[in-house]
Order: structure tokens, then sequence, then C-alpha cells
């Protein structure tokens, strides 16, 4: 019955919050906060439909995982080993700083010493889950505040052990003290360093033979593992859950396989995490607000403005801007979910004062329901402060990084096709990334000089991270008709803006990949038709751009052609009749012809051959107009008309044979 009962409540908390969340998308609120009052309204001090919290503890603690994960999977280990300064300096000031503060003013205020540490413990404590999600759904992660809250947070996490280990010395209990617990700390860290160095090799190795059976259900397997593992042993030794899963994504994301690993976390996340955030939103006491609403407002309230201005002082005394500090600083200005646990650990041991335990748990609600907004406005408010103080500046460290692609194309699959597709778009100046689950493809392309990554081309967060948004065109490549489908719709989804092509190999495909949203579709065997077609149309002396008209004709209709769904209308023929198939020609100008240095006039092309010039291209910008300064430059075309015989003897003039 005790599943049944756990299932009853998934059940309750995800029907409610499905329209709670879709009325939060209208009134254009986060859907964190969204799912933070799906936790008011059916917790014990609402409807009273999960009248026990704790009953979704472990469906929250998986959310807790699997956010860190993919939090996580988004960094790079590398990457977060430099942040080694912002972590011991501005989260060792930000926990120092809080921790002094509070406990001095509740010693100043007759609190025992031991209570008063206790409590700044509590709000020293930061919500790794809510900031990094709200972040997360901002795109704002890798911004300067995002790093910076990130390397805080870590800090605090990595603090959750010691301080588990000296509340019972606060509490007065001497049996924790000593030579031991400082043991326990060294033995856990040197723990979470051998998963660090190992780790890399063990996750590098596994995934590089599991690529090979090319089944994404056992990928999916191997990555769910490696998360949940690492998470337990790092929680076996005192450490947080949620840390072994934040270092277990660190390690993946180095690998070729982080991209992958995402896209298959997100659907999983997006659940489990709004259990999570709904836990958190049953702890809210109503009838205590409703009671002192001054008491727990204004409580809330300085909880924020207090840890906003520390945090913004520690990220500025390691060098950065005051916008980024007090961007950070409102961020961070929240109680963490581990700040709950310590709650829980100094509950029984008597450092709650009188009813304490419960405004604390209130105070940690409303400050983390207040965290999306204050993430949404921490940038204008500091922007509009930095203005108002002339001595404050953003340094070029603080600015946000540039979108790293813009008007690009993205390639779906590297086979034959591929390859071919981004070599002549890359001749052609163009950038092209390319996605592939073939981890052989995709570390060939990389020795090809192309930016390439592991993942499923028709997910969306894979979309998303190669900046498909922003892309000109995405083509898909591949082979599996059922990819086609999935990729054209989620393409689609991802880049409305982007021309969508898909090649495929059956006729049949067509009209439900033009529905699934792709713009173009390319028949293999059609387009071999095609080019046949061109080249008889050639041997008949059809002018190029005719015959390229005619081809984008057939393929605007969706070949319906050659599907037998249209009749033929081409007359071709009356451009022969003219006379006027080959009566222009575009000649470049090379190494020693006659006409370099020469201007039209000089040159006098009309009266030595009999063609006319119309234009010269240069650099890609049309001149029209005839200027006696103008002078023939190599690399310049040449616009000429005429008949066959004065063609060719212009050309000579502009070849390097020197005419």
């Amino acid at each position: 019955m005790h599943d049944l009962d756990v299932l009853r409540d998934l059940a309750i908390i995800t029907g409610l919050a499905i329209p709670i969340v879709a009325l939060a998308h209208r009134v254009r609120l986060p859907p964190l906060v969204a799912f933070l009052l799906t936790g008011v309204v059916i917790g014990p001090s609402g409807a009273g439909l999960i009248p026990d919290p704790e009953a979704v503890s472990a469906l929250s603690e998986i959310g807790v995982v699997l956010l860190l994960f993919a939090i996580g999977l988004e960094f790079s280990l590398s990457v977060v080993l430099r942040w080694g300064r912002s972590v011991l300096v501005a989260g060792g000031a930000q926990a120092g700083g809080m921790i002094a503060l509070v406990a001095g003013a509740g010693a100043a205020s007759g609190v025992p010493l031991g209570r008063a540490l206790f409590y700044g413990f509590l709000a020293a404590m930061s919500s790794t889950a809510v900031v990094t999600r709200a972040y997360a759904d901002r795109g704002e992660l890798d911004t300067p505040p995002g790093r910076e809250s990130v390397s805080i947070l870590l800090f605090q996490d990595l603090c959750v052990v010691p301080f588990m280990l000296l509340v019972p010395l606060l509490a007065g209990r001497g049996d924790a003290a000593g030579t031991g617990l400082w043991l326990r700390v060294l033995g856990g860290l040197a723990v979470v360093g051998a998963l660090v160095v190992g780790g890399r090799a063990v996750v590098r190795w596994t995934l590089d033979r599991v690529v090979l059976v090319r089944d994404r259900e056992l990928f999916t397997l191997c990555i769910g593992f490696f998360a949940v593992a690492t998470a337990l042993v790092t929680a076996g030794v005192g450490f947080s859950l949620a840390i072994g899963a934040f270092l277990a994504g660190l390690i993946i994301s180095d690998s070729e396989y982080g991209l992958q690993a995402l896209s298959d976390v997100l659907p999983f996340r997006a659940l489990f995490s709004g259990v999570f955030f709904t836990s958190i939103g049953m702890l809210l006491d109503v009838p205590l607000v409703l009671g002192q609403p001054i008491l727990a407002i204004g409580a809330a309230l300085a909880l924020i403005a207090v840890k906003a201005l520390v945090t913004t002082g520690a990220v500025m005394l390691r060098g950065r801007s005051l916008d980024v500090g007090l961007t950070t600083g409102l961020s961070l200005a929240q109680v963490g979910e581990f700040a709950f646990v310590l709650a829980a650990a100094g509950l029984p041991l008597g450092l709650f004062a009188d009813d304490h335990y419960q405004l604390f748990l209130s105070v940690a609600a409303l400050s983390m329901m207040a965290t999306p907004f204050l993430v949404a406005t921490a940038r204008p408010i500091a922007d509009a402060l930095v203005r108002r103080l002339p001595g404050q500046r953003r340094t070029a460290a603080d600015a946000a990084p540039a979108d790293a692609a813009h008007g690009h194309a993205v390639i779906v699959g590297y086979g034959v096709a591929g390859r071919y597709l981004t070599r002549m778009l890359r001749a052609a100046g163009i950038t092209v990334v390319v996605v592939d689950q073939n981890l052989e493809l995709v570390r060939q392309a990389r020795e090809d000089g192309v930016l390439a990554v592991f993942g499923d081309g028709t997910r969306h967060a894979v979309l998303e991270s190669v900046a498909a948004a922003r892309s000109r065109i995405i083509v898909y490549a591949v082979s599996s008709p059922v990819d086609e489908r999935r990729g054209a719709a989620a393409a689609h989804e991802v880049a409305p803006a982007a021309r969508v092509v898909v090649r495929t190999r059956y006729v049949r495909s067509i009209d439900d990949l033009m529905r699934q949203g792709a713009t173009d579709v390319v028949v293999e065997e059609f387009e071999a038709s095609l080019e046949l077609f061109a080249r008889a149309l050639r041997s008949f002396e059809i002018p190029a751009a005719r015959i390229a008209h005619e081809l984008d004709a057939v393929r605007s209709e969706h070949y319906a052609l050659l599907r037998g769904a249209a009749a033929p209308d081409l007359k071709l023929d009356t451009l022969k009749h003219l006379g006027i198939h080959d009566a222009l020609e575009l000649v470049e100008v090379e190494e020693g012809a006659a006409a370099a240095g020469e201007s039209a006039r000089t040159l006098d092309l009309r009266r030595r051959t009999g063609a006319i010039q119309v234009a010269v291209v240069r650099r890609g910008t049309p001149i029209y107009r005839r200027d006696d300064a103008f002078r023939y430059e190599v690399g310049d075309t040449a616009v000429l008309v005429g008949d066959r015989e004065a063609l060719d003897a212009a050309a000579g003039l502009f070849r390097g044979a020197g005419g």
C-alpha cells in the first residue's frame, strides 16, 4: 500500500501542476513558481491533499539528483576546475560573512552562542536547485553572474559535511569532537577527488564501448547509473546526493557524450524536479504567515536584503564589478534545501528556540518562491545602479559571452552526403556545425576541422545546444525514416525561421515530411533524374540559367512532374529559336591579361571585338557606370553580351594568355 500511496501523491502533484503551470505560462510566470504554488495548494496548510510532505521526500530527492546532474552536464569539469579562486574566495567570504553576521547579531540579542552559530549555518546556505533551475530556464548559466552563483553554491554544498559534523558540538554534545571529525572530512574529500580523477577515465572507457552497440536505451541506462551511483558514493561519505550528481554531470560533460546525455535526462528532470519544488511549497505554513504576516514576511525580506549584501561583497572581493556582484547577491538571497537537512539534524538536539522551526520553514519557503523574480530583476536593478554610480564600470571579464554562432548551417549526419555537403559549404565560407550519433564520424569531422558534437539531432536539447534557432539552414542527411520525421518536427519547433532540408530515399515520405515542418525534401532517386534532365538540356544548348529555373520549378512543386502528378509545361525551345541562348558571358580578369590595368575606354572592347560590357563585379559588388578612373584588376569579373564570335574574342582580352 505504501507504494500505491506514493503513486497517488505523484498523480495529485502532476495532475494539479498541469493547469497551474499552464496558467503560469499565460501570465508569464516561471514554471518554478507554479510548482511552488502547487505545493502550497495541496500541502498541509492548503487543501491537505498530501498531509505529510515527507511522503514525497524520496521523489523530491530524485528530483534534486537529476536537476544537479543536468546542470553538471551543461558545464565542463575542466571549466569548473578553473573556478577554484571563485569557489574558495567568493564562496568562503559569503559563507563566513553570513555565519559571522547572524551569529554576532544572535549573540548580541542574548541567544546562546551555539544556537546563534547554528542559525548562521542555516542562513549561509542557498538553494542550488532553485537558483540553477532559474538560471537554466533563462539560458544564463554561462553568464558571469551564473558562473559566480554556481561557484558559491558549490562551496556551500562542500560545507554541508563539516556543518553536519559540527551540529552536535553546537548543541553541547562532545562525542563528535576531536580528530575524528577532521578525519571524516578529509576522508570524504579524498573520495570526491578519487571520483573526479578516476571517473573521467572510467566513464569514457565505458561509453566508448556502449555506443558501439547503437542502442539508445543502453546508453541512457549507463548515464542514469553513473548519476545515481556517484550521488550515492558522495552521500555515503557525508556529502550530499546533489553534489555527487553534479560531479557525475561534470565528468560526463567532458567527454563527447555530454550533449546526448543531457537530452536523455531532461524529460525525467522536468518531472522529478517539479516534485521537488512542489514539496518545498508544502513547507509554507500558511496559518503562520496569515496570523503573523509582519513577522514572517519581514523576516524573509530581512534575510533577502542581508544575504544579498553579503554575497555582493563576497563577489566583489574576488575582483568582480558591482553589477555582477549585485546580480549574484540577489540570485543567492534565499535559504537552501540543504538548510532543511541541517534543521532536521538540529531540531531534536534543541537548537531551535520555541516556534523558531516553523518560522524558519516559512521564511525558507517564501525566500525560495521569491528567487525566480529576484533572478529576473537582478540584472536590471544592477544595471540601473551602475548607471547612477559613475565610478562603476563593467569590465571585459564581466561581459556575457557572445553568441557562438549565428547564420550558420547545422548538418545532422556526417555520412557520405553530409560530409560532401559540409565540404562544399565550408568552401563557400559558410560556418557548419555537424551533429551525429556515430562517435567515429564525430571524431572524423573534428579531424577534418569541422565543429562536431555527439548527439541525437532529432532532440530539442541537442538542437538548442548547437544554436539551431540562430542557424540559416538545418539539413538532415540521415538514413532513418523515423529520424527524418522526428528531425523535421523538432527543427521546425526549435528554429521556425530556418530552412529545414531533409534527404530521403522514399517518395511516399515527401508529403509527410512537409507536414512535419520540412521546407525542402530531397529525394535521392528524383535528384539523379533531375541531373540527367539538366545534362540533356545542355546538349540542346539551353542556357544554364533557364535550366536552373526549370529544375527549381520541379522541386518547388515537390517533384509533382516526376511523380506523375503534374503535366509538363517547359517550353524550353523558345530561347533556342530566339538565338540568345549563348549571348551572355562572365569572364574573370586573370594575371597577365591584356585588360589588367586598362580602363573600358582604353581597352576599346566594342570596336576590337564587337562585344558589349554590361557591368564589372568587384569583390561581390557590381559596377555599372563608366568612369575614366576605373581600371580592371585581377579577380574582377566582366559581364559581357554579344554573339558567340564576339564573346570568344573579348574573353581573350581578359585571360592570362594576353588575348
